[in-house]
């Protein structure tokens, strides 16, 4: 079992950048694969971004590719999302995800958090 919050969702400007970590709970943490969504105003929830338990694979889609960053630290059982050149259009509610692996995880997470929400100002 595996719970997840988030947090560093705020409002920033066009161009800005935003980092949102999830914290995680559970002994098995390290062996999950960890990623996040997205679900903007009246939009389906969506793939964003998704790392191996071992930290050597992350996939992300081509709306994000070199803007986003995933990243872990198992130790202290943390999942970092550094988002740069923000977009109007990156505006939603950013939900963590775990899963058995980093195809499950990017398709249909075994866990999910309450989500934060970013606002990208014009």
């Amino acid at each position: 079992q595996v719970q997840l919050v988030e947090s560093g969702g705020g409002l920033v400007q066009a161009g800005g950048s935003l980092r949102l970590s999830c914290a995680a709970s559970g002994r098995t943490f390290g062996s999950y694969a960890m990623g996040w969504f997205r679900q903007g105003p009246g939009k389906e929830r969506e793939f964003v971004a998704a790392i191996s338990w071992s930290d050597d694979t992350t996939l992300y889609p081509d709306s994000v590719k070199g803007r986003f960053t995933i990243s872990r630290d198992n130790a202290k059982k943390m999942v970092y999302l550094q988002m740069n050149s923000l977009k109007p259009e990156d505006t939603a509610v950013y939900y963590c995800a775990a899963g058995a692996n980093i195809i499950v995880v990017s398709a249909l997470p075994d866990y999910w958090g309450q989500g934060t929400p970013v606002t990208v100002s014009s």
